[in-house]
């Protein structure tokens, strides 16, 4: 289980673990570097919930995929996308939250589809969770046959950020290889008319995020910031489009992340599933 919350969310700040949040598994496995080992981690999202998996040397789970999966308005039987999805993180806090959902994920990186793959077979919902390896920008999936696409971009435009040397996060952190509009464009042709697109991004990107989403044919309808506290700038952005929708964006009162005695709010504790757990 999770227990961290941090300062400003980030992709470079990824949740780590401490020693009080339960069974956890690890796994090392050789990687293509002469000598060097990678190390697999499961994790559980809360006490008797679904197992999710990462590796170290793909991109690890962030604050941004928890806060991200809030933002959704679930109900059973949508039909949902997730464009980019990793390893199946977002995926599976969806299920977790709903779990009469269809989920797709698509993913260019087939190391994350494998470990994707083996987390729906774990938790065996390969009946209701699948996953397909390819460009986002070219997934022959059938259009607007989703209710719901969700999405956690790359932040940065080329040229801009700090750019790892790894192929992984430089894809994940950068948009070398897929743009902002690239992923609205991506989402609009995948909704249906009326579907909604949620998606995560930076606050200094506000402009864009909205100006792409109405470009695409997804109009701005619900709007969420992210801070620390109530007197801290915006971190993180949560934002809906729908598909032809009318003009009205409703700007929601602010996920705060921490309460003024520096612990985290009822609502983050209900994100990471803590409420639940101390119910136990």
């Amino acid at each position: 289980m999770f227990s961290t919350i941090i300062a400003s969310v980030d992709k470079e700040k990824p949740w780590r673990p401490s020693s009080t949040e339960g069974p956890c598994e690890t796994v090392k496995h050789p990687t293509a570097g002469k000598g060097a080992s990678a190390t697999e981690h499961w994790e559980f999202l809360k006490p008797d919930g679904y197992r999710f998996v990462y590796d170290d040397t793909l991109f690890r789970p962030g604050t941004d995929t928890f806060l991200l999966s809030s933002l959704p308005r679930l109900r059973p039987g949508l039909r949902v996308c997730d464009l980019g999805c990793g390893t199946g993180l977002l995926c599976l806090l969806l299920l977790q939250r709903e779990k009469a959902l269809r989920v797709t994920g698509v993913e260019v990186q087939g190391a994350a589809v494998s470990l994707a793959e083996r987390a729906a077979e774990k938790n065996g919902l390969t009946d209701r969770l699948s996953f397909f390896q390819g460009d986002l920008r070219a997934a022959p999936l059938t259009a607007g046959a989703f209710d719901l696409v969700v999405c956690n971009p790359p932040y940065y435009p080329v040229g801009s950020g700090r750019l790892s040397q790894a192929d992984a996060l430089r894809t994940a952190r950068s948009e070398l290889h897929c743009t902002l509009e690239e992923v609205g464009k991506a989402a609009a042709r995948l909704l249906r008319w009326g579907g909604s697109f949620c998606l995560c991004h930076k606050p200094e990107r506000l402009c864009d995020v909205l100006c792409t989403l109405r470009q695409a044919g997804l109009e701005p309808k619900r709007l969420r910031f992210v801070a620390k506290t109530s007197g801290a700038a915006p971190s993180l952005l949560l934002v809906e489009g729908r598909r032809g929708g009318k003009p009205g964006l409703t700007v929601e009162p602010p996920l705060l992340l921490q309460t003024p005695e520096g612990l985290p709010t009822a609502e983050l504790d209900a994100i990471y599933f803590r409420t639940q757990e101390d119910a136990l």
